[in-house]
């Protein structure tokens, strides 16, 4: 006869309190960055040379803030930027990638894996970055919009795939109820089909949503206006001028003692990263479940 192993509570006791302070040591190392460029940020700038950084600031200084806001209605028109391209760029992908994933999902779509395999096709090779500078600005005429920062990076074909594993692990059985009771495929896709992809599109959404919020390069090859400036390419705009200032042969015609540098990178990514971060826990319950059943799921 079989023993069946019995775990004891405090064992089970012992096992929570190990996990636990491991996962707290964890938590505190990977805390222990985001309060150093906090307390950088607020670091004299001659402190970070001297002395490093430090989780305390050595010499407490506002200069590097009062540097970035010298301009207040600029960082706020490049934040209203920012805002709208990532929350129309997210919605719109979270949206088209959401009904790509659901067509090639069906099983009675005849060439559903043809098309899935052009898809991937387009994750290995590319026109290059020249081909696609000519169609954006030639063809498609979008060059200094803000369209330029919303299409080009709306549907990716991770996030196509990704979303089609998803739908692929929903049973077919309630596809075919819905359309014994006479469903058409829209109601099927909107009634049905994105309640239970609540995972994988709040995975999705969060990855669009980050790709649009840091991305500066878009702006750097075809924005001109200023106005239309998002936050990423205005602060990185800010952060050249300062180095350039400081290396620049009439450095020391001016006063430039004053011109944070280090502090002034520490400050950049307090408030590049500062909106986003609050985005993550609205879709963290959902994160780890839909990337994994994504992946995983054929």
């Amino acid at each position: 006869m079989r023993k069946t192993s019995v775990i004891r509570k405090p064992d089970v006791m012992a096992f929570n309190i190990v996990g636990y302070i491991f996962i707290t040591i964890l938590m505190v190392l990977c805390l222990i960055p985001f309060i150093l460029v906090i307390s950088g940020s607020f670091t004299a700038d001659e402190a970070i040379v001297k002395f490093g950084f430090s989780i305390i600031p050595k010499e407490f200084s506002v200069m590097a803030y009062k540097t970035l806001f010298k301009f207040p209605e600029q960082i706020i028109r490049a934040y209203g930027v920012s805002i709208l391209v990532t929350a129309c760029g997210a919605f719109g992908g979270i949206v088209i990638v959401s009904m790509a994933g659901f067509v090639l999902s069906r099983k009675d779509f005849k060439n559903r894996n043809k098309i899935a395999f052009f898809i991937y096709f387009t994750t290995l090779f590319s026109g290059g970055l020249i081909p696609w500078y000519i169609l954006i600005t030639k063809y498609l005429g979008l060059k200094d919009s803000l369209l330029v920062l919303i299409i080009p990076s709306m549907v990716g074909s991770f996030n196509i795939l990704l979303v089609r594993n998803f739908m692929n692990s929903i049973p077919e059985s309630l596809v075919e109820s819905a359309k014994i009771d006479g469903a058409g495929d829209f109601y099927i896709y909107w009634k049905i089909i994105l309640p239970l992809s609540k995972p994988v599109l709040a995975t999705v959404g969060l990855f669009l949503g980050l790709g649009y919020w840091n991305d500066w390069f878009m702006a750097s090859l075809f924005i001109k206006t200023e106005a239309k400036f998002p936050l990423q390419y205005l602060l990185y705009r800010t952060l050249q001028s300062a180095q350039f200032i400081k290396a620049s042969p009439v450095a020391g015609m001016i006063s430039t003692s004053d011109l944070p540098k280090e502090s002034l990178k520490m400050a950049t990514a307090v408030v590049a990263t500062g909106p986003i971060i609050l985005l993550y826990p609205f879709v963290q319950k959902y994160f780890v479940q839909g990337i994994t059943i994504g992946a995983v799921k054929g």
